[in-house]
C-alpha cells in the first residue's frame, strides 16, 4: 500500500513534492562536429570471436562499432605482471563482471626476447592464451607492444641485449629499426589472429609507441612514427592506431607524421596522472581548448586517455606514500578520488577510457625498472592478490553506466549551471535530450545546495573532496525519469521488465521523480522506500543501503511494461551483476562475484565468487525456473518482482589454515671471494669501447656487465694481479639501478660493502646511479705475489627511456678500477647469470653462485646443509641461502591468495631474494623497505602440493644480518575462483 501524502513528507521531507516547482536550463547548443548521422542507440554487444567482420569508426563523440556507439572502459592489467596463466582468466573475468568492456596490455619486448631473433610466447609468455582468454571473456582489447612501453619495468621494456648494440632507440636509426622491426613482427603475427575487425578476436585498438615526446619536431622522431605506423599496417594490422601523449601536448596528433595516405584511421590520446591533492583538470569540453588542452588538440577524434590513474607507484624506500606502501596510494586516490577525476573526464567528453591500473600485480624476478620494488599493486582496483578492494564501486557503477545507457556515448556541452559551494558541468544528448550533471564538490566539508535542472531545482547534498552524477529527462525503459538525486547506474530489460538501478553513498537519501501522465500501480517491495504519486508524477524517497537492495515495483499507467526501480549504496550495487546471454540479460544480486552465466532450458547455471554466506536473486528472460550455483541447485521462490529468490543462504568460504615455515637448512656461498677459485671458464674482460652511454675509463677495459652479455641480476667480478705491496685504498666505480650494492674481497678477506642511497622526493625517478666505493687495504693484506680482488655487484636493473636518450644504455656493474699507493696491472674476469632458465625466462636468475649451480630449484638434494631455526643473527659479508618445504592443502573450490611475510629489526642491513619452486618471486630490503609481504601467485604456488622456498640473503658487515621472522600470510579467500593449473617447475 502507497504511503499517504501526510506519511510520506513525514518521512521524506516536503521538499520532494517541491521538486516539480520552478525550471530552468535547456539544452546547449551542440558541438560543431556533432554526428548526427550516427544516432543515440543500444551499444554494441558484448565481443567476441564470432567469425563476422566488423567495422570500427569513430567521429568526435565516440567510437562507431558497426554503426553503434561504443564508450570504452578499459582497465589496464599487464600479463607479464602475472606469471600463471589460469590467473589471467580470474582478473579478466572479475573486470568484465565490475562493468569493464575493454581490457589494455603491454606487450614488454624484454619479456619475450632472450637474444636477438628469438621470441619466445610459450607458457607463462603466451600472447595468443591470453587474447583467446580476452575474447572469451567478452572484452575488447587494446594492444601495446611499443616497441617502447616504459611501465615501469627494466629499461622501459628493451631487452638487455639491446643495450650492447650500436643504433639510437626510438629514432629512425636504421639499426635501431631492424631490431624493433623483428620484434613487430613477432608480435603482429599473433595479434593478427585476433583481430576484432576480421571476427578472430578482440583486439579493438593498437597503440604504437609509448609516450614519446623527443625528437616531434626533428626529421629522424617523424620518420620514426612514420615507420612504425606503416609497419602495422604491412603486418596486416587494420583496426585504429594510436599514440598516447605524454601529457597534454598536441603531439602526434592527426596529420602530423606520414601514414602513407591512409585517413581516418588514427586516435589521439593523452595520459594524465592529476595528484589528488589537485583539482580534477578541464582536459576537453571545459577546458581552455587547443593543442594544449586534452582532447581539443584532436577536435574530429574522441576524448581518448590511454592512461588515467587509478593509483601511481611507489619507490624504493616508499618516499612518496610516507613509508607506508601501496596501502597508502588506495587510501590517497580512493573511491571518491575516482569519482570526481573520472566524472570530470566524463563531464569534458572523455569516451575512451583506461584505468592504469585496474590490476597492477608483480613485477617479478629482474623485471623492475629502477624506480619500483618488486609489487606493483599500484593502489589499483584491484589488488596484487586479485582481492576486489572499495576502490572498485565507482568503476563499477560507471562502467555499467556507460555500457548499459547509450545517451553517455554521445554528450555536448550545454549552457552554465551554478549551485551554491558546488561545481556544476552541465551536457546534454542531442538526440534523446537527456541531461547530465557532474556535481563537485572541492572543498573539505559536505556540501548541500539547489541544483537548477532542466526538470526544476534538484536538493543536492554532495561530501567533501567527492562528487555526483545525476541525471533528467533520462529513459527508463518505456518510461521517463523526471530526475534522481542518486546516480543511474544501469537500464536493462529482464523478463519483459525494464530494470532501473540508482546508486550512492550509504545513508543518502535517493529522491527519484518519474513522469506517470496516467497513474500506475506501485508497490513497495521493500520496507525503507516511500512513494506518492501526484500531478502525473511518482515521487519515491529510499535511504540507500539501510536494507541492501530496495525494490519498487511500477506497473500499468501509460505503459504495459513494468518498470522495477532498484536503490542500492555502493557497497551493494557491486554486489549487483548484469549478464548478458544468447536468450537476454540475466540480472543477478547476492554474491561477491558473478562469473559466467549459461541458460540451459529452464535452468539458470551461475558460477562465481562468495566470501561471507549471501542470499541470492536472479532476474531473467521469461521461462526460467530453476538455479545453480557453481553446479548446485539452489532452492528458489518466485517473487512479486518476476525474480527467483534463493530459499537458503548461498554458503561462504571456509576457513583457510596456512602452516608454519621451520625445517630451515642453510649454506654459505661466494666461493667467488677465494683466491684459489676457479674462473678460467669465466669472460675474459678485453673489450675497449662500448655501445653504453657511459664512458670508458681511458686505459682501462670495458667492465661493463651488459657488454659481456650478462643483462639481469648480480654479476662477479675477479681481478688478478701480483704484488699489493703499497697499497693503500681500493677504488671502485660502480654503476647500477637503484639500490644497487657492491660488495670487495681481497684474497677471500672483506674490505666492505658500499650501497647506494636510499631514494628521497628528488631522486626516486633517478634510474641510474653512480658512485666510487674506497676501501683501505689493511696491513696484513700487502705483499708480493699472486692476489685476486673479487667484487660481486648487485646492479638492479637498467633505466627506462623516457626521454629518448639512450639511457636504457648507461652501465651497470664495475666500471672503473683505481689504487691509492700503487698501480699494479689487473687482469679481469666477469660471470653473471648462466644461460637463460627455458620455462622461467632470462629476468628469473642473476649470477649468484647458488643460482648458477640451481640452489633455487626444487629437488636440490640439500640433507647435506646445515639445519638452522629463524630468526637468524649473522655477521658476514657475503651470500647465504636458506631452504625449505612446506605443503599445502586448500580445498577444491576455494581460491586462496597466500603471501609471503619477512620482518626483521629495520636497523639489519640485508636483503633476500626469494625463489618459490624455482620461480624468482621478488627482492626484500629489509632496512630500506617498504614491502614485506611478497604475494605467491598459484600456479606457481602448490595449493594443495609441496611448495620449495628458498632464499638467497646478502649479508653486509655493517650489521647482523636475518632473516627475522618468515610466514605464511592468507591474502584474500573466496569459494569458487578460477581452475588453476599448475605453471610448469623444472627441478635442479
Amino acid at each position: 500500500m502507497a504511503l499517504s501524502r501526510r506519511s510520506f513528507s513525514a518521512l521524506a521531507g516536503s521538499a520532494a513534492l517541491g521538486l516539480t516547482l520552478g525550471g530552468s536550463g535547456g539544452p546547449g547548443a551542440p558541438s560543431a562536429y556533432a554526428a548526427r548521422s550516427v544516432p543515440t542507440g543500444p551499444a554494441p554487444a558484448p565481443p567476441s570471436a564470432d567469425g563476422r567482420r566488423h567495422t570500427i569508426g569513430y567521429d568526435h563523440h565516440s567510437l562507431v562499432v558497426d554503426g553503434r556507439r561504443l564508450v570504452v572502459w578499459s582497465g589496464e592489467m599487464h600479463p607479464f605482471r602475472l606469471p600463471s596463466p589460469s590467473l589471467w582468466r580470474d582478473v579478466l573475468q572479475k573486470m568484465r563482471a565490475h562493468g569493464y568492456n575493454a581490457v589494455s596490455i603491454y606487450v614488454s619486448w624484454n619479456y619475450h626476447s632472450p637474444a636477438p631473433g628469438h621470441y619466445d610466447f610459450t607458457g607463462v609468455r603466451d600472447l595468443d592464451l591470453f587474447l583467446r582468454m580476452a575474447a572469451e571473456t567478452g572484452l575488447y582489447v587494446i594492444l601495446r607492444p611499443g616497441p617502447y612501453i616504459n611501465a615501469e619495468i627494466d629499461g622501459g621494456g628493451f631487452p638487455g641485449w639491446l643495450t650492447a648494440t650500436p643504433g639510437t632507440a626510438r629514432t629512425a636509426d636504421p639499426t635501431y629499426l631492424k631490431y624493433a622491426d623483428e620484434w613487430l613482427t613477432a608480435v603482429n603475427r599473433i595479434a593478427r589472429r585476433h583481430l576484432f575487425t576480421e571476427g578472430t578476436g578482440t583486439i579493438l585498438l593498437y597503440q604504437i609507441e609509448n609516450e614519446y615526446d623527443a625528437h616531434v619536431s626533428e626529421p629522424s622522431g617523424r620518420d620514426y612514427m612514420s615507420h612504425l605506423y606503416k609497419k602495422v599496417r604491412r603486418d596486416g594490422i587494420d583496426v585504429p592506431l594510436f599514440h598516447n601523449d605524454k601529457g597534454r601536448n598536441g603531439y602526434w596528433i592527426p596529420g602530423t607524421f606520414d601514414t602513407g595516405g591512409e585517413k581516418g584511421n588514427w586516435l589521439y590520446g593523452f595520459d594524465g596522472y592529476p595528484s589528488p591533492a589537485q583539482l580534477p583538470p578541464d582536459w576537453g569540453h571545459f577546458g581552455p581548448g587547443g593543442l594544449k588542452g586534452g582532447a581539443t588538440a584532436s577536435p574530429r577524434t574522441p576524448g581518448f586517455v590511454p592512461e588515467f590513474g587509478g593509483g601511481w607507484f611507489d619507490p624504493w624506500g616508499g618516499a612518496w606514500f610516507q613509508g607506508k606502501g601501496y596501502a597508502e596510494s588506495r587510501r590517497t586516490r580512493d573511491a571518491a578520488y575516482e569519482r570526481r577525476f573520472y566524472l570530470t573526464n566524463l563531464a569534458n567528453g572523455i569516451t575512451l577510457h583506461n584505468v592504469y591500473m585496474t590490476f597492477g600485480g608483480t613485477s617479478w624476478g629482474w623485471l623492475p625498472a629502477p624506480v619500483v620494488y618488486t609489487s606493483y599493486d599500484y593502489g589499483a582496483a584491484i589488488d596484487e592478490a586479485r582481492n576486489v578492494t572499495e576502490k572498485i564501486a565507482p568503476m563499477h557503477e560507471l562502467g555499467h553506466l556507460l555500457q548499459r545507457v547509450p545517451d553517455f556515448a554521445k554528450l555536448d556541452r550545454a549552457e552554465d549551471v551554478r549551485a551554491d559551494g558546488l561545481k556544476v558541468y552541465h551536457l546534454t544528448n542531442p538526440d534523446t535530450e537527456a541531461h547530465v550533471y557532474v556535481v563537485r564538490n572541492d572543498g573539505t566539508k559536505e556540501v548541500t545546495s539547489r541544483l537548477p535542472t532542466a526538470a526544476g531545482d534538484l536538493p543536492v547534498t554532495v561530501p567533501a573532496q567527492d562528487a555526483k552524477l545525476l541525471t533528467t529527462g533520462l529513459s527508463l525503459g518505456k518510461r521517463k525519469l523526471r530526475h534522481c538525486t542518486a546516480q543511474p547506474m544501469l537500464v536493462i530489460n529482464a523478463g519483459r521488465q525494464d530494470i532501473a538501478l540508482f546508486a550512492g553513498r550509504y545513508g543518502e537519501m535517493a529522491h527519484l521523480v518519474l513522469e506517470c501522465p496516467v497513474e500506475p500501480v506501485v508497490q513497495r517491495l521493500d520496507p525503507e522506500a516511500a512513494w506518492v504519486y501526484d500531478r502525473n508524477a511518482l515521487y519515491v524517497n529510499v535511504p540507500l543501503g539501510q536494507g541492501g537492495l530496495t525494490r519498487v515495483l511500477v506497473e500499468r499507467g501509460e505503459s504495459e511494461t513494468p518498470l522495477l526501480l532498484l536503490f542500492a549504496d555502493d557497497a551493494t550495487a557491486v554486489r549487483l551483476w548484469p549478464y548478458d546471454t544468447p536468450s537476454g540479460t540475466v540480472f543477478v544480486y547476492g554474491p561477491a562475484l558473478l562469473r559466467h552465466v549459461t541458460l540451459n532450458g529452464s535452468t539458470v547455471e551461475l558460477t562465481g565468487d562468495t566470501i561471507e554466506e549471501t542470499g541470492l536473486e536472479v532476474w531473467g528472460p521469461r521461462g526460467i525456473e530453476k538455479v545453480t550455483w557453481n553446479g548446485r541447485p539452489v532452492p528458489t521462490r518466485l517473487t512479486t518482482s518476476k525474480s527467483l529468490y534463493a530459499e537458503t543462504l548461498v554458503p561462504g568460504v571456509p576457513e583457510v589454515r596456512l602452516p608454519e615455515l621451520g625445517g630451515w637448512r642453510m649454506r654459505a656461498e661466494n666461493p667467488e671471494a677465494w683466491p684459489n677459485y676457479d674462473d678460467s671458464a669465466w669472460r675474459t674482460a678485453d673489450r675497449t669501447s662500448s655501445y653504453s652511454t657511459t664512458p670508458v675509463p681511458k686505459g682501462q677495459p670495458v667492465l661493463f656487465a651488459d657488454d659481456y652479455g650478462f643483462h639481469y641480476g648480480d654479476v662477479w667480478y675477479r681481478g688478478t694481479f701480483t704484488d699489493s705491496t703499497g697499497i693503500e685504498e681500493v677504488s671502485l666505480g660502480y654503476s647500477t639501478g637503484t639500490q644497487g650494492l657492491l660488495m670487495a674481497w681481497l684474497d677471500g678477506e672483506p674490505l666492505g660493502t658500499h650501497r647506494m642511497p636510499v631514494p628521497d622526493n628528488s631522486t626516486v625517478r633517478k634510474g641510474s646511479w653512480g658512485a666510487t666505493a674506497t676501501f683501505p687495504v689493511r696491513e696484513e693484506l700487502r705483499g708480493p705475489g699472486r692476489h685476486v680482488l673479487s667484487v660481486l655487484v648487485r646492479r638492479m636493473q637498467h633505466d627506462q627511456d623516457g626521454k629518448a636518450l639512450d639511457t636504457h644504455k648507461a652501465a651497470r656493474g664495475l666500471t672503473e678500477v683505481s689504487f691509492k699507493g700503487a698501480s699494479p696491472k689487473v687482469g679481469w674476469r666477469l660471470q653473471g647469470a648462466a644461460a637463460a632458465d627455458p620455462v622461467r625466462g632470462p629476468q628469473n636468475n642473476g649470477g649468484l653462485y647458488g643460482e648458477r649451480e640451481g640452489w633455487h630449484l626444487p629437488g636440490l638434494a640439500d640433507r647435506d646443509w646445515k639445519t638452522v631455526a629463524f630468526p637468524r643473527a649473522e655477521r658476514r659479508q657475503g651470500v647465504t641461502w636458506y631452504r625449505t618445504e612446506f605443503k599445502l592443502g586448500v580445498p577444491v573450490g576455494i581460491d586462496a591468495s597466500v603471501g609471503l611475510v619477512l620482518e626483521d629489526d629495520p636497523y639489519r642491513s640485508y636483503r633476500a631474494q626469494i625463489f618459490l619452486n624455482g620461480w624468482n618471486m621478488g627482492q626484500y630490503i629489509n632496512d630500506v623497505g617498504p614491502q614485506h609481504t611478497f604475494v605467491l601467485p598459484n600456479g606457481i604456488l602448490r595449493t594443495r602440493g609441496t611448495n620449495t622456498l628458498a632464499l638467497a640473503v646478502l649479508s653486509e658487515l655493517t650489521t647482523l644480518s636475518g632473516p627475522g621472522r618468515v610466514r605464511l600470510a592468507l591474502l584474500g579467500s573466496a569459494a569458487g575462483g578460477v581452475p588453476v593449473t599448475p605453471v610448469a617447475s623444472p627441478g635442479a
